[in-house]
């Protein structure tokens, strides 16, 4: 298996992970879907990454990828059986990737790629607005995790929510403890699996690799 992204992205991050739940492996091959090359067209012609291949197969698109997984591997479960379960994962994966994502974006723009990466200045206030626009979701989702996890069972839902507050944390920004205690002790939970950290050692060498 491969996968072709940048793992500072949520969306690589929690298909990386996904695979480790699964127990299975994959390279991951970077790349910037601003300047492709070909091996990265070829598996996504749209320019989307993640990118994935297995064999012969090919697919773009973090959520058809794990959608992908959970058919050809299908232990252990990223998706409960339980209609209402299984809504509910997907329904927090669509929080992490459509609200906590854009939320948080220009946290990761101002204050790591434009500094570290493009060389230039940030906007700070842009940053500090960002700031308080995740204030809303992640109230939601602080009143929403349940007592292990987002919803019952460890899922995609938890993986993706996670994903999105690991990238923040390569700014400075860190979840506040004391507004948000539940959540806070739910990403321990995450943290601390195996297959979150051998998704976060993948991450450090290629980050390392880079010179970042």
């Amino acid at each position: 298996m491969k996968i072709y992204g940048f793992p500072l992205s949520p969306f690589v991050r929690k298909v990386l992970v996904a695979i480790h739940e699964k127990g299975l492996d994959a390279e991951v091959v970077p790349s910037n879907p601003g300047q492709p090359d070909e091996e990265f067209l070829a598996v996504s012609p749209l320019g989307k990454i993640p990118a994935f291949r297995d064999g012969d197969f090919s697919l773009a698109d973090s959520t058809a990828i794990v959608t992908y997984l959970e058919a050809k591997y299908p232990e252990p479960a990223l998706l409960p059986a339980a209609p209402e379960a299984r809504g509910r994962a997907i329904w927090f994966e669509e929080v992490a990737d459509t609200v906590l994502t854009p939320a948080g974006a220009p946290i990761v723009l101002n204050r790591f790629l434009r500094p570290r990466i493009f060389g230039t200045d940030g906007d700070e206030a842009a940053a500090q607005a960002a700031e308080e626009a995740l204030g809303k979701p992640l109230g939601y989702l602080e009143g929403a995790v349940g007592d292990q996890w987002l919803d019952g069972a460890f899922s995609v839902g938890d993986i993706a929510v996670a994903s999105v507050i690991r990238t923040l944390g390569y700014t400075g920004w860190k979840l506040d403890a004391a507004a948000y205690p539940r959540l806070a002790a739910w990403f321990g939970r995450v943290s601390a699996r195996d297959a979150w950290q051998a998704a976060a050692a993948v991450e450090a060498r290629i980050f390392k690799g880079l010179g970042i």
